[in-house]
């Protein structure tokens, strides 16, 4: 997940969508999901001047071989500002769903989480 927000900060959407599977869903309840790196390649492409950050945390909460799934919060900016929590499931080191949530907000990280922060 690192290295698809260094690629991002660097609007490079090649090397973002070489971390996720041939197949790999992206999603964002309750909008419908995109499909495969040709379609992960057409959504990333305009991050180019897009900031984010993982540094609110990252988890792998179950490295089970058949569960393989992480959790992570960052930070996104672009036309606006948004607080995410992203949940993935990956598959041989590649990311083969990513599911997020997000809530629009210009405060920053710390006043966002409050006393709520871990």
């Amino acid at each position: 997940m690192q290295k698809v927000a260094r690629a991002w900060n660097q609007g490079n959407a090649e090397a973002a969508v070489s971390r996720f599977t041939e197949d790999a869903i992206y999603s964002g309840p309750p909008s419908a999901g995109h499909g495969g790196r040709k379609s992960l390649y057409e959504i990333f492409w305009w991050r180019e001047r897009a900031r984010v950050s993982y540094a609110h945390g990252l988890a792998q909460p179950d490295l089970r071989p058949a569960r393989q799934i992480g959790v992570g919060e960052y930070s996104f900016r672009y036309r606006m500002q948004t607080h995410r929590l992203v949940i993935v499931k990956v598959d041989r080191g590649l990311i083969r769903n990513w599911r997020e949530y997000e809530v629009q907000s210009d405060l920053s990280w710390d006043r966002f989480v409050g006393d709520s922060r871990f």
